[in-house]
This record gives structure tokens, sequence and C-alpha cells, in this order.
């Protein structure tokens, strides 16, 4: 697989363009989604860690879509009766206009419990869709994406410096450009090493030090 790259998404709640790092964790998601007509029944489960940008995702199909794709976010959380009932529209060509059906879940789908046996059925034939952990590679993207979409000025080589010494997850990664962010306003100086130290010390304690 080539290196990541962004994809643009619609306008987010302040008005600008929101972009979401491609790799190795969501390639595979990403080409799925372009394709809805090859989905087993034409519909897909969407599911993957906290922060893995899912229901960005699922707008940017939308946008491709339009009409001849809905999009349920947070699906375990539905009423099972109407996912029930939406899966079957979609078989009868009810979906809006007609086309396929994405369902959004927090939890994997051997943590979604589903209570109703017709939809547990129907949903374990549906595709599968997967955001995995994202490599160094993705990792060191995901950081200059969340500092730039902060306006946060980072030097050279901090992603290389950060990706070895934070935790391999969308939720840290992002929650580190964010103590990065705090950490440079609070001193009023631009977010160097300095900074980074101390974003990566308030995150993951003392035991850090032997890796600063």
């Amino acid at each position: 697989m080539g290196e990541p790259s962004q994809i643009a998404l619609p306008l987010s709640a302040r008005g600008g363009a929101q972009r979401i790092v491609v790799g190795n964790a969501n390639a595979a998601v990403v080409e799925a989604l372009q394709a809805p007509d090859r989905w087993p029944f034409h519909v897909a489960v969407l599911t993957g860690p906290p922060r893995s940008g899912k229901s960005l995702l699922g707008r940017w199909a939308q946008g491709l879509h339009g009409d001849t794709l809905e999009v349920v976010d947070n699906a375990q959380a539905s009423d099972e009766t109407a996912l029930f009932h939406r899966w079957n529209a979609v078989q009868q060509g009810g979906t809006r206009e007609g086309g396929a059906l994405l369902l959004i879940a927090d939890a994997g789908t051997q943590g979604w419990h589903i209570a109703l046996p017709d939809l547990a059925s129907r949903i374990g034939g549906s595709l599968p869709l997967e955001i995995g952990a994202p490599d160094d590679a993705m990792a060191g993207e995901l950081i200059l994406a969340h500092a730039e979409a902060r306006g946060l000025s980072l030097p050279e080589g901090a992603a290389d410096y950060l990706v070895p010494r934070t935790t391999r997850s969308f939720a840290a990664i992002e929650a580190l450009v964010a103590a990065i962010d705090r950490i440079s306003l609070e001193r009023q100086t631009p977010a160097t090493m300095s900074v980074w130290r101390a974003a990566l010390e308030a995150l993951h304690g003392p035991q850090q030090q032997r890796l600063l």
C-alpha cells in the first residue's frame, strides 16, 4: 500500500473543510464505501475504535452516493425492529430511492449484542467493514492532520519524534495533539520539543521519561 493520503469531507460545524487520513487502518474501508453495489444484500456494517473517523467516512460516503445510500450512525443504539425493517426495505428497493444501507456502530460486530434474532442473522450476512489500528506512517499523518485542524504549527520532525513515544490509537493520537496545543498556549511558546515532551509526560506519566 502507498503512503497515507487525505480525502476531503463535507463542511464541518465550524464551516471549514474536514479531512480524514487514509492509511493502512482504513484504506480497505474507503475502497469498499465507493462501491455499495458490491455489498452483500447492499448492506454494510462499519465499525472501528473511538475517534477513528467512522461518522466522517459515513458522511463522505453519503456525499458520494446521495439518496441511493442511507447511513444510520450509532446503529447499535437504534431500535432493532426499525433496523430490521430498513434492512428489508433495501432488498425491496425502498431505501429512499432504492440503493444501499450503511450501518455505523461503535462496537465491533462481535461486541454488538442484537436481541432480535431476525436482525442478528441479517446483520451477520452484511458486509463487515472494520477500521483497524494505525501503523507508524498513518500515525504520523494523523498527528499532522490534527495539528493542521487546530491551526497548530509543528516543526519538521515532530511526527518522527512523537510516533514512537505514543500509543498507536486514534484517540491517543488526537489527545496528544490536543495536549501539545494546550501546553503551547499555556506557555505562550511555539510547539517545540520541550512542549512535546511535556505533553507526552502529561499523557503517559513519568515512565515516559526513559524514552524522552
